[in-house]
């Protein structure tokens, strides 16, 4: 295992510094794209940035990643990049689906082209079942998805499949399920709710503004999902899995336990704003991870109430200034 090369998009989101970890613990030489930017973040990977080898790429941009996969010729691709806040793609639905879509036909075009050999892994999403057909979901469960970014994510999954299946190559996508942890970006809710809970714990803040606390979804830890991506690379065969927990909270379970892990009494502090409604709600996310227990071996270890408080932690750190988590405050 020694000595190969991994090429990551997406490289410094919370699934890419998580990854990037894990690669370079198995030995790997770790690539990162990431695109040209007037103010450059780095804050996820700044620990280990020496560490890894930057490049600049862009998924909009064919040539860039024809020229990153010529002079890497990895060994294995993971595709993370993505614009993948969701609210976000109702207001830029043709720059959702130019990147998170069209972006990750460019890359297996790359690979296609020059390092066919090379394994490729496609970040799918449970957004992709939206309203739901099935409870829970599976590989097999038809997709409905109800937002742009799950449009998207099941046009990126399906030229996966394809190109799979029309030029053999070794490329999976693994449908993850929510995901959290202390990296996780302030535009989603679960960081919202801890970074917001910290705030008010230390005086601050007086409230936290959400929309519907009724959403049900499967929360898992961001670096138990990171190495089901490793292990579905390799595998004997190509195939694709759904990586969840099996179980399903409510964002006011994740915010109750936010609220008490900091000693607080949530309903004093939270208010129901209407903005924050999506235009079609998705109600109810929860995945069978039986086939990635079965075949991949995998099973998460950081459990949900950890995980809550996990974050809670680190943002209240982050805040009273302590330099580990200095890079997540933000």
């Amino acid at each position: 295992m020694a000595g190969k090369k991994a090429l990551v998009t997406g490289v410094t989101g919370q699934d890419g510094s998580y990854l990037s970890e894990f690669l370079l613990e198995k030995g790997y030489e770790v690539y990162g794209m990431v695109r040209r930017a007037s103010v450059e973040r780095f804050d996820r990977i700044e620990h280990i940035r020496e560490k890894l080898n930057l490049i600049q790429g862009d998924l909009t941009d064919q040539s860039s990643l024809d020229e990153a996969v010529k002079s890497i010729q990895p060994d294995e691709v993971y595709n993370l990049a993505a614009q993948s806040f969701v609210p976000t793609s109702w207001n830029q639905p043709t720059l959702t689906g130019e990147v998170t879509g069209m972006g990750t036909t460019r890359l297996l075009e790359s690979v296609r082209k020059i390092k066919p050999d090379a394994r490729f892994y496609q970040a799918s999403s449970s957004e992709m079942f939206g309203q739901v057909r099935e409870v829970p979901q599976t590989e097999l469960t038809p997709f409905h998805p109800r937002s742009p970014y799950g449009v998207a994510k099941v046009y990126g999954h399906f030229i996966t499949v394809n190109y799979r299946e029309s030029y053999n190559l070794f490329a999976c996508s693994g449908i993850l399920f929510n995901h959290e942890s202390p990296r996780r970006g302030l535009e989603f809710v679960t960081r919202k709710i801890t970074y917001n809970v910290a705030k008010i714990k230390l005086g601050l803040a007086t409230e936290l503004r959400l929309g519907n606390l009724d959403a049900k979804r499967d929360w898992g830890f961001a670096g138990d999902y990171v190495e089901a991506m490793w292990l579905m690379l390799q595998q004997s065969a190509p195939d694709d899995y759904v990586i969840a927990t099996g179980e399903t909270h409510t964002v006011r379970e994740f915010v109750e336990i936010a609220f008490e892990s900091a000693g607080l009494d949530w309903k004093k502090y939270v208010v129901i704003d209407p903005k924050f409604l999506r235009p079609a709600e998705v109600e109810l996310l929860v995945g069978d991870p039986a086939k990635a227990k079965a075949k991949l071996g995998w099973t998460p270890k950081v459990g949900f109430v950890e995980l809550v408080k996990m974050m809670v932690d680190a943002d209240i750190k982050a805040l009273q200034g302590d330099s580990r988590y200095q890079g997540i405050s933000k």
